[in-house]
């Protein structure tokens, strides 16, 4: 995409971002404005640098445009300086009517972005605005894919015919257009975060961002810092600044799985930001606007959290404004046939090998089988499946209601069922250690040297 504009281009993506122009020539600072209040969300000015710290205290800006002279006795290079050692992230444009090699070199070490030699056209202008612009959105963008996963799109990953899942699929194609706050329920594995997708992808947020937060996987003294984000200096270890997740999610959806887990500390904060749309990072004076839907998610029962006094029981009613269950992969064992299709498809592309299908009386016993896992377990085993040529029964029990015997042992020494019993309730919890060590009531350090023995 060529980085060229004119005064006639589509400006739409620029709606959510806020400017603070710093000028005190009239004349300048109407001609800001003319170019750019109607283009982005917010456009406040002031003439000197108090006023600029003034609304720096109330409001969050993306950007400043920020002339060099300035009245008051501080210049724009000395201010950028300052703000820069206080821990001010966005980015910053330096205007001058009097340049040379030397200021333009101070103006680069004090972090400014890009610096524009008065007089300027509305080009050079909206140009210099869009490359900051451009830089911050692919920051974003490449913070958000380290968290990434592999994404589908429409309703593809929620897969089954049963009257169960037919029920889910209508809920969220009528809630998909929605802004309203969804709350996800369902045993570890159903496949919250496939659905939590599907609401993303069909509402009219898909063309911005999916953000996927597991709060437990969180340590909770570091939570506030990823959700709401931190000023320099804000705790131990805080060596610059940083924007929250709520702020990466911008026109977009976060998606908070195992709301349960977070700390009522941090309840509070969430229940602010989704009340007033605004987030303060740790150890900082400003709030902050957002606009991300909030899709939140959960294996354990909120009402009993609320009465045992774990869980804010406001938050809980303002999650609960839409509310899906997804249903455990025991109560819909007509869907195994088609997961396992679906899986084999998916799974055998990505790895490069063919894929492999169970016959008739290893699909029984697949059927029969409890699933404590849910999908997520069933998609494991196709995986190793695939990768082995032959579906290899692990010896898991079988349900009590189930009328096929238990999958073969193969190994029945107390130490093999521990490592069975352990692996299949961490490969349950995603992996999230803290959480299989708390539902196997051992603490963390134990499964760790556990799992360091086994070499997963």
């Amino acid at each position: 995409m060529s980085s060229s504009l004119s005064p006639t281009d589509d400006f739409s993506p620029w709606h959510m971002h806020s400017v603070l122009v710093v000028d005190d020539e009239p004349g300048m600072v109407n001609f800001l404005r003319r170019a750019l209040a109607e283009r982005c969300g917010t456009l406040d000015s002031a003439g000197d640098v108090a006023g600029a710290e003034a609304l720096l205290q109330r409001q969050h800006y993306d950007l400043i445009i920020l002339d060099i002279s300035l009245p008051g006795g501080r210049t724009g290079t000395q201010w950028l300086h300052q703000l820069r050692g206080e821990g001010f992230a966005g980015d910053v444009v330096l205007m001058t009517a009097y340049a040379d090699l030397d200021t333009a070199i101070d103006a680069l070490r004090a972090g400014a972005a890009d610096f524009l030699l008065k007089p300027f056209s509305l080009a050079q202008l909206l140009n210099a605005v869009k490359r900051c612009f451009e830089r911050s959105r692919l920051q974003r963008e490449n913070y958000i894919l380290r968290r990434e996963v592999t994404v589908q799109g429409g309703l593809e990953g929620v897969v089954g015919q049963s009257e169960a899942m037919r029920l889910v699929c209508e809920r969220l194609k009528r809630i998909a257009p929605t802004p309203s706050t969804v709350l996800l329920l369902g045993e570890s594995g159903t496949g919250k975060e496939v659905a939590a997708r599907a609401l993303h992808r069909m509402g009219p947020r898909a063309q911005g961002p999916f953000v996927p937060v597991n709060c437990a996987a969180i340590a909770a003294e570091l939570i506030e810092s990823e959700l709401f984000g931190h000023v320099k200096g804000a705790y131990s270890g805080a060596t610059g600044s940083r924007e929250g997740l709520f702020y990466y999610a911008r026109g977009g959806t976060l998606f908070l799985d195992e709301i349960g887990e977070l700390p009522l500390a941090a309840q509070a904060k969430l229940l602010r930001a989704l009340e007033e749309r605004r987030v303060r990072p740790v150890g900082s004076e400003q709030e902050i606007p957002v606009n991300a839907r909030v899709v939140a998610a959960t294996n354990r029962d909120l009402a009993q959290e609320v009465a045992a006094g774990r869980f804010r029981q406001d938050l809980y009613y303002r999650l609960q404004v839409m509310e899906i269950e997804l249903p455990a992969l025991r109560e819909r064992p007509e869907d195994i046939p088609e997961l396992i299709n679906h899986f084999t498809r998916l799974l055998s592309g990505q790895l490069g090998v063919p894929p492999v299908h169970p016959d008739a009386a290893t699909l029984r016993r697949l059927q029969g089988y409890d699933w404590p896992g849910n999908v997520r377990e069933l998609r494991n085993l196709i995986e190793r499946s695939l990768i082995f040529g032959y579906y290899d029964l692990k010896p898991e029990p079988v349900s009590a209601v189930g009328s096929q015997p238990p999958l073969p042992v193969q190994d029945t020494s107390l130490e093999a069922v521990e490592k069975r019993h352990i692996l299949t309730v961490l490969d349950a919890c995603g992996s999230n250690k803290s959480e299989a060590a708390r539902q196997l009531g051992v603490s963390r350090k134990t499964l760790d040297r556990k799992c360091t023995a086994w070499g997963v």
